[in-house]
């Protein structure tokens, strides 16, 4: 008895084993907040390339099984693919837009293709990526959590009032729905003790969810309209098409998305307290990723990638346990199968999904802060590093299109205001910390500092 308790002290959390009510609850917890995310998409390409109804749902069940059996991989790791870490995947917003844009400018199968060869890319440009490691530090890696925390919050702040011009932008009873739910979440973390507050965002976004029945803003109609069972199908456009050239603008967002990989990866260190070795951890997310995008192409996907957006929910919740992602996966897997289920998901209004997501994603903003705060920010280059990368990060996610004018390339990179952001503070601080005289000042507390992301 003695030996299982000091086994069971000696347990990391992020390697606890929960009950499975709680494994079910919090899986779920962090399934509904990002479930709009591979719908949109998934509606978004359907709508894009004119695909039917049949096809559209056979990529939504492709979608919810890729990202299940990553989030599994990335929950568990097979053969150092996957970090071992509470992670989440879904496909990311740019690479839908890609996706689409290759398939416009060739064809579908040409689009599935450079999926296939962006996987293949992943690999072979990961041993270069990873000798840059040592170039993102805390410091770094703080900005980086900012930066995503404020775009994270424009897309929440989308869902919640639409788009500016388009009927309806800034509806009351869409602002008054999100203000609900955020009231509700507030009011459960308040209120609540043990297991019950640990669930104050599923169960403010039920809340809302049920503010929205009785406003009659919760439409299930077409749920009936979807047969019970749904299963994917390998290459639903026939085989895919190689076009390197094609390929190319996937593949240089693969290289943003290493960057974005970085950082996620000692975000989730720091919200479950490991200490993460980045020359080791890092390559795991992002072979990870690779891998499971390498699929995806086979079902007809865009890239799946690791999702930032969970990490806030670690952090908010306290629940550290990777077995709780795990168990996402295996509900998003269940979704893949069950057509109806994943219409009634997305049947939840984008003014609730919204409300949660930014309670969600400005807790990711306070990690960034958390991290920043242990940087002396009086010394004059960290002042400036940090300056310079917010500044070039926030740019393009304040005025979108700013660099519209740039060729495509240029534009994908610039336009990013994460990645730019955290390669601008990255070029910083190998210009202040490793060249010159100020090389041997203040050089190794800005570069040690990745190492000790995830420790107190």
């Amino acid at each position: 008895m003695q030996n299982q308790s000091t086994q069971q002290a000696t347990t990391a959390p992020v390697d606890e084993k929960l009950p499975l009510r709680q494994l079910v609850a919090f899986g779920l917890q962090h399934v509904l907040v990002m479930a709009a995310s591979p719908i949109a998409s998934v509606f978004l390409m359907s709508k894009a390339m004119g695909f039917s109804p049949t096809l559209m749902i056979n990529l939504l069940s492709a979608t919810f099984l890729v990202c299940g059996l990553g989030t599994l991989l990335q929950s568990f790791s097979l053969r150092g693919i996957g970090a071992r870490l509470p992670f989440m995947m879904l496909p990311g917003g740019a690479p839908i837009l890609i996706f689409i844009l290759i398939a416009q400018q060739t064809d579908v199968q040409t689009a599935s293709g450079a999926v296939m060869l962006t996987g293949v890319f992943y690999f072979l440009v990961l041993p270069l990526f990873r000798r840059c490691l040592r170039f993102f530090p805390g410091l770094v890696v703080g900005i980086m959590l900012l930066l995503v925390s404020i775009n994270l919050a424009q897309v929440s702040g989308k869902l919640i009032a639409g788009h500016a011009g388009t009927p309806g932008f800034g509806s009351p009873g869409n602002l008054l729905l999100a203000f609900a739910t955020i009231a509700l979440t507030a009011l459960f973390a308040r209120i609540s003790t043990g297991m019950l507050r640990q669930l104050s965002i599923l169960l403010g976004l039920v809340g809302g969810t049920l503010v929205a029945v009785f406003t009659g803003d919760f439409h299930i109609e077409h749920v009936s309209l979807f047969p019970l069972f749904s299963a994917p199908s390998l290459l639903p456009f026939g085989m895919p098409k190689f076009d390197i050239v094609a390929a190319l603008p996937m593949m240089i967002f693969a290289v943003i998305s290493m960057v974005e990989a970085t950082g996620q990866t000692m975000a989730i260190g720091e919200a479950v307290d490991r200490k993460i070795d980045a020359r080791r951890d890092v390559p795991r997310t992002i072979r990870g990723d690779a891998l499971v995008s390498l699929l995806g192409g086979f079902f007809g996907t865009s890239l799946i990638i690791t999702s930032g957006e969970n990490i806030g929910i670690v952090r908010a919740t306290g629940v550290r346990s990777r077995f709780v992602t795990a168990m996402g996966g295996v509900i998003l897997i269940l979704f893949s199968v069950l057509a109806p289920l994943t219409q009634l998901i997305g049947a939840i209004p984008e003014a609730v999904i919204g409300g949660t997501g930014l309670i969600v994603f400005a807790v990711v903003g306070t990690m960034g802060i958390d991290i920043l705060r242990r940087t002396d920010l009086r010394e004059h280059a960290n002042m400036y590093v940090v300056a310079l990368a917010l500044s070039a990060g926030l740019l393009p996610i304040l005025i979108p299109g700013i660099y519209s004018q740039f060729p495509s390339g240029v534009r994908m990179l610039l336009g990013n205001g994460v990645a730019i952001g955290t390669i601008t503070a990255a070029v910083m601080n190998v210009i202040f910390f490793h060249l010159g005289g100020n090389r041997h000042g203040h050089a190794a507390a800005a570069t040690d500092g990745l190492q000790a992301t995830g420790t107190h």
